[in-house]
């Protein structure tokens, strides 16, 4: 709904961005945060209206740039305490979008984004207290007349089936994959590490337990018999995921930890295959990513990633160590497939952008807009 000439942009209520994910380490669900945030203003300002106004905590945030999203830092507190206390305050009559699975308990025209529901049925992987202060929250905002938002079909299935409400009662957005393209590729990391193009497979993740990791052990020895070096890239948080569960890494593979988003671009782009093994996501963004930069990806066989990557992928028991390994070579044995694969996943990823997911998240706002 774009305003005429004539109309002022303050016709629509004020729109507010939770920022309290501008705090925290960049993962999955800030990734998403970020770059949606970043959409909404701009196809907001397309329109006509004012960008969002996203409100943080008095603390330092995440570095990457926010020149679309103005920004104003409010309260004192910090983390959950200030999101319940200081953030509901400085709402008054506006729309509050909360993107990162947390939001106020009480308040109007809340939207929260609920990314999947794996406190509930993944609880091995994530502490005690992380588990029971978010089965708290997710059940309290059921309540709260929020209006909830996931990111697929299946994390819609499992939200309803966790919160004893109808599937049609959660709306859902989807997620991009550009992003990973909009910096240039820093490819010292190869050098780093002695990594050639096409020479080794990728795998991204952490120690959570769903994230599956362990299984990709066979894999990396045989890999490594060939002079093909198994690379994981990722890290754990320890105040979220639950060390008791955490899982061994194979002890063949090559370990860069967290990297860049240039870097990262540049591992996609020079590997001969990507391997994701997990067994449970919520939409499953690195295969998408892995996707948009031309790399043949093999995707664990469950629901949400034939949701994402349709066609695109090679899928693979993730409960089957064998299995996995088999996949892999297939794709590094088999030139032929492998090029189908690039060009298949490129057309893929291109169907997900993040202009899409907040032209998406702005009808969902309209229609909450007071």
């Amino acid at each position: 709904m774009r305003p005429s000439d004539k109309e002022s942009a303050l016709v629509r209520p004020d729109i507010y961005i939770n920022g309290r994910f501008m705090t925290q380490p960049l993962s999955g669900v800030q990734r998403f945060a970020l770059e949606i945030s970043a959409a909404f203003a701009r196809v907001s300002m397309a329109d006509g209206y004012p960008a969002p106004v996203m409100l943080t905590p008095n603390a330092a945030l995440l570095e990457e740039s926010a020149s679309e999203r103005p920004l104003r830092a409010i309260g004192r507190r910090r983390g959950q305490l200030w999101e319940q206390l200081d953030l509901p305050k400085a709402i008054r009559n506006g729309v509050l979008i909360s993107l990162g699975n947390t939001a106020p308990l009480f308040g109007k025209n809340r939207i929260v984004i609920i990314h999947d529901a794996g406190v509930f049925s993944q609880p091995n992987s994530y502490s005690w207290k992380f588990r029971t202060w978010y089965r708290f929250l997710l059940t309290m905002l059921r309540y709260s007349g929020a209006r909830l938002v996931t990111v697929s079909r299946f994390s819609r299935n499992e939200l309803s089936r966790y919160l004893h409400i109808p599937a049609e009662q959660i709306s859902i957005i989807s997620e991009g994959s550009e992003h990973i393209k909009n910096l240039p590729a820093d490819t010292s990391i190869l050098t780093k590490h002695s990594l050639r193009t096409q020479g080794f497979v990728l795998a991204v993740g952490n120690l959570a337990p769903h994230k599956n990791l362990a299984q990709l052990g066979p894999l990396a020895e045989a890999l490594a018999l060939r002079g093909t070096p198994l690379v994981i890239s990722g890290s754990v948080n320890k105040a979220v995921f639950n060390a008791q569960g955490q899982q061994t890494l194979p002890e063949a593979a090559i370990y860069v930890g967290r990297v860049s988003d240039q870097e990262l671009r540049a591992l996609y782009e020079a590997a001969a295959c990507f391997i994701f093994p997990s067994l449970y996501e919520g939409f499953g963004l690195p295969p998408l990513e892995a996707m948009c930069c031309g790399c043949p990806v093999v995707a664990a066989d469950i629901p949400v990633l034939h949701e994402i990557c349709g066609d695109a992928a090679t899928y693979v028991n993730p409960h089957n160590a064998d299995t996995i390994t088999q996949g892999v070579m297939h794709i590094l044995d088999t030139p032929a497939k492998a090029q189908e694969m690039r060009q298949a996943g490129l057309a893929r990823a291109a169907t997900f952008t993040w202009e899409k997911a907040a032209r998406s998240l702005l009808q969902i706002t309209e229609a909450v807009c007071p």
